[in-house]
């Protein structure tokens, strides 16, 4: 049975991309590519449910789950701004932007994870922390480069980044290789 790996994700439009990427410029000046693997922008997404691998026979099943959950939501507007590390911001492992947890968002998300639970995927054991990773802190890097980091987000301000409008949802697969990982948009479905 040929397994792919996926998740469920919203896009962002390319004028937010080119926002984000505009005022994280600086950010990613500072701390550079040697103690941080960014993400490549075209790549930013939020994601709503990872599936991890599934049977590639499940993409219709998954397929008529975000038709049916497409069609009991409307579009609405996201806010993004503020920055923040997973796990802390003393020990960062992965640097994110902030989305403020709209209503139709957290409920979008639900009914994701409860229909994905439905077809026989685990519910997600923690809340949902609506973020957007910016990149992950590289492996066995030195203290000194920790305080780098720690120094760099106490002292950078991120400017104003507009509103995303958010009409669809996807569903995607991921390719891991050598350079990160590939995307593919393999269904999307319009809210309504």
């Amino acid at each position: 049975m040929t397994q792919i790996r996926a998740f469920i994700a919203i896009d962002l439009p390319q004028s937010i991309q080119d926002s984000i990427e505009k005022q994280t410029a600086r950010l990613q000046q500072t701390l550079g590519n040697q103690i941080i693997r960014w993400t490549p922008i075209q790549n930013m997404h939020l994601t709503l449910k990872f599936l991890g691998n599934i049977p590639i026979q499940h993409v219709d099943f998954l397929k008529q789950m975000l038709t049916q959950i497409a069609d009991s939501h409307s579009a609405f507007d996201l806010q993004i701004g503020g920055l923040g590390s997973f796990p802390s911001g003393k020990l960062p492992r992965v640097l994110w932007l902030g989305i403020q947890p709209a209503a139709k968002l957290i409920s979008i998300q639900r009914d994701v994870d409860t229909g994905a639970s439905r077809l026989g995927y685990e519910k997600e054991a923690r809340a949902f922390s609506p973020h957007l990773t910016l990149g992950r802190v590289r492996q066995n890097i030195q203290p000194s480069d920790l305080q780098k980091i720690r120094s760099a987000f106490d002292t950078f301000q991120l400017g104003k980044i507009p509103s995303a409008r958010v009409d669809s949802v996807h569903l995607y697969q991921s390719e891991l290789n050598s350079k990160g990982s590939i995307y593919t948009k393999l269904f999307s479905v319009k809210l309504k």
